[in-house]
């Protein structure tokens, strides 16, 4: 008897149904084939143990399982449901006529209850484009596909459940999201506040000028003078998601595995590696294709903190994708390309001691220390972080002021009220939607200066030393600047400001 039983895999953000054709024979043994991986090749054991706890059994019988497409990778273990449910209906120990119409995945454990799987919302997806009526999965990972309408979502806890529905002898109810009500849930109340920060005025600023243009930033300062704390509040000024980003980072999230019994992410990630971190870690790949932290950073934030101390290699693989904003990983047999659009904040010591230029501490590191501390960043890398601020150590006075500072809903108004001038600005350009993702030729375009902005931006370039990738960056940044003023212009106090913000551009700044 031949069965046919319908799961999914999933490739970079994008599943493919798999059909499991289970064939009984006369004879004894249970042959898996169709590229399975060890996880599925062990499977049978989980399954025999699973059948045998629930009052069932694995057939005395020759047991053929093939996986199709045969040519196509299959890893993990969350097929085990699938091949117990085809092992089922195959012997005939429980009729399931509808069984064809679901996609069934989930790991077994041994007592037939369920563990949970990746790639759940992908998968769904792809069930509800192919016309599939439902989806079995286990009841950690329910939320996040049944975010998917017009698909039925059953969440299922052990291998019982789901042989009681298709044998007509219980009933799952399907989950049902209100999709939107999930989006617009706790978008106001971010976990970091702005309101929080207690002085540093001038770093919010800064703050609020990279996210209204969506610039990359490094923060630099001595040990304690709130850099972290400062990245960690970014995410929340920056413009709520769209929808459709929502679900973009939802499926990152759900391939990798991180979503945690939670629906659709409605908060921008903010990820922040630690300067260990391996090339693979942070751009993806691996034997089995994952994505990376650049794409879990995905619509989001990824800080990099002590930016030197990460491997010069490691980081010399981002500028890529800090330019493509995608990472495109190649294999043998095939290519995946996951998203990684994100913003980048970093942040380092100024020296290896960390206390130079420090009034309250002695400098103890000689200049040559700390040009080779600051090499480590190569330039192609710093050419693509368009601002550049000092941090300074907050007064006393004013972290014992009690009172409130502004808000991050208050900054956020005006920064998303700045990237849909943007939006507009930008509406029939491919591939660009704020002032960061400016090309020359953009740049040139929208970023016109008056006869006063121009000499005051040679005069400044001339006196600060500033180097020649420094212009188009002060252009960018002016241009965010105006937005936020509301202003269809670029005036000279644009232009001063955005100055401010290239500490690194100027040579000798360290002397």
């Amino acid at each position: 008897m031949l069965v046919k039983v319908y799961g999914s895999a999933v490739f970079g953000v994008e599943a493919t149904t798999i059909t499991i054709e289970v064939h009984m024979d006369k004879g004894i043994g249970y042959h898996l084939v169709g590229l399975p991986d060890n996880a599925i090749k062990e499977s049978s054991f989980r399954i025999a143990a699973a059948l045998k706890n629930n009052g069932y059994s694995l057939p005395g019988k020759r047991i053929t399982i093939n996986m199709a497409p045969a040519d196509l990778r299959k890893e993990g273990s969350s097929y085990d449901l699938t091949l117990a449910m085809g092992i089922l209906v195959g012997s005939d120990q429980i009729k399931a006529p509808e069984i064809e119409r679901y996609i069934i995945m989930g790991e077994l454990s041994l007592d037939g209850s369920l563990q949970p799987i990746r790639g759940a919302l992908p998968i769904a997806i792809k069930a509800k484009e192919e016309g599939y009526k439902g989806f079995f999965l286990p009841i950690q990972n329910v939320k996040e596909a049944a975010i998917v309408t017009g698909l039925e979502v059953y969440g299922v806890t052990n291998l019982k459940e789901i042989i009681d529905f298709f044998s007509g002898k219980g009933i799952l109810e399907p989950t049902v999201i209100d999709t939107k009500a999930e989006f617009y849930k706790s978008l106001d109340f971010p976990e970091h506040d702005f309101s929080d920060v207690r002085g540093q005025e001038s770093i919010k600023r800064c703050m609020e000028i990279a996210a209204a243009g969506g610039h990359n930033i490094i923060l630099i300062g001595p040990p304690g003078a709130g850099k972290t704390m400062l990245a960690k509040r970014v995410p929340s000024i920056l413009p709520p998601m769209t929808l459709r980003e929502a679900l973009e980072t939802t499926k990152i999230h759900s391939v990798a595995g991180k979503l945690k019994e939670v629906g659709l992410m409605n908060q921008r990630p903010f990820r922040s590696p630690h300067h260990t971190i391996s090339n693979v870690a942070l751009v993806g790949g691996g034997s089995y294709p994952q994505p990376g932290e650049i794409s879990m950073a995905h619509n989001g934030v990824l800080f990099l903190d002590e930016l030197p101390e990460f491997k010069r290699d490691v980081l010399e693989v981002m500028r890529q994708p800090l330019e493509d904003r995608e990472v495109t990983i190649s294999r043998a047999k095939f290519t995946i390309t996951y998203p990684s659009s994100f913003m980048l904040v970093a942040s380092m010591n100024p020296s290896p001691s960390g206390f130079f230029n420090d009034p309250s501490s002695p400098n103890t590191t000689s200049p040559h220390d700390m040009q080779r501390y600051m090499s480590k960043i190569s330039g192609p890398l710093l050419d693509r972080i368009d601002i550049h601020i000092e941090v300074t150590p907050v007064p006393f006075e004013k972290l014992a002021d009690d009172r409130k500072a502004e808000s991050s809903v208050e900054i956020r108004k005006r920064v998303t009220a700045a990237r849909e001038i943007q939006t507009k600005r930008f509406e029939v350009v491919e591939n660009v939607h704020y002032n960061a993702q400016m090309s020359s030729k953009l740049i040139r375009e929208y970023c016109v200066l008056d006869e006063a902005s121009k000499e005051l931006l040679k005069t400044a370039m001339e006196r600060l030393n500033l180097s020649a990738r420094a212009y188009d960056r002060i252009l960018k940044v002016s241009r965010t600047i105006a937005d936020l003023d509301n202003s269809e212009s670029i005036v000279s106090h644009h232009i001063s400001e955005a100055i401010q913000y290239r500490s690194l551009d100027r040579e000798g700044w360290l002397g």
